[in-house]
């Protein structure tokens, strides 16, 4: 096998969420396997250090802050990316926001504001970047989905319809866009501890079960999502298309577990 395949020498990437949890594992990681990566999200300090770590890795970036909920912010950012490397082959969609609440009693304003960032912020961004890598004839886009996408977790509902809908746009813009040369794909995490839900994972009963119904026995580490991610984004996947590719260490096979 020729695994330069797997490289992204010369590849020009950007990740939205791309400073924190996953969406920073998957920046680095693109940076590392050659790509020069703009990590960015909503504020500067954030972005500052992760640009920082993305340098220190011998890559180039840029430290610009968006918006998936505004267009002109996203506008903005592929306009400078453009001026800066003339091109973006790889789009990394991780933006997103969750929280429990019982779906009798969620407001419009919470549902609302989970699909704008989650769903709706995903098409703006592929829109936007979309736009001109069709007129290029290349690009990859990777999204990111969820269990969620596939099975209900309690009082999510919000986030739930959201990373299904994710799935379903994917599967939407590959059948538009890769007659064209855009490769659109999704990652569908399993439970992977970051530093937003890791007392919940380590200290509740929901995450007691969570871990239950993990066969692996664990959580995941963010940097296990790397690998997925390069494969999506390089030549390797070059066929590859309208899938959501599970990284669950096993969840969605499990039955009984004991």
């Amino acid at each position: 096998m020729d695994f330069k395949l797997f490289s992204l020498e010369g590849k020009v990437a950007v990740v939205t969420g791309g400073t924190t949890g996953i969406g920073r594992a998957i920046s680095l990681g693109l940076a590392g396997a050659g790509a020069d990566v703009v990590a960015t999200a909503r504020h500067q300090l954030q972005v500052d250090e992760v640009a920082s770590e993305i340098e220190a890795r011998g890559r180039k970036t840029l430290r610009m802050t968006s918006d998936v909920c505004i267009r002109e912010s996203l506008e903005h950012l592929l306009a400078a990316t453009l001026d800066r490397f003339g091109k973006v082959d790889i789009l990394i969609n991780c933006a997103g926001r969750i929280k429990r609440t019982p779906t009798l009693t969620m407001t419009d304003e919470e549902w609302n504001g989970i699909m704008d960032t989650n769903l709706t912020g995903t098409l703006r961004t592929c829109q936007v970047f979309g736009r001109s890598m069709l007129e290029r004839g290349y690009g990859r886009i990777i999204n990111i989905a969820s269990l969620n996408s596939f099975v209900a977790l309690s009082e999510v509902a919000a986030y739930a319809a959201s990373k299904a809908g994710i799935t379903s746009l994917t599967r939407s813009l590959a059948v538009e866009w890769s007659k064209k040369g855009v490769a659109v794909n999704a990652i569908a995490p399993g439970v992977f501890r970051t530093d937003l839900n890791a007392e919940l994972l380590d200290s509740t009963p929901r995450g007691r079960e969570l871990l239950m119904r993990t066969p692996m026995g664990r959580f995941g580490k963010t940097e296990e999502l790397v690998g997925t991610a390069i494969y999506l984004a390089s030549d390797a996947a070059s066929f590859v298309t309208g899938l959501t590719l599970v990284v669950d260490g096993g969840f969605l096979a499990s039955g009984v577990n004991q």
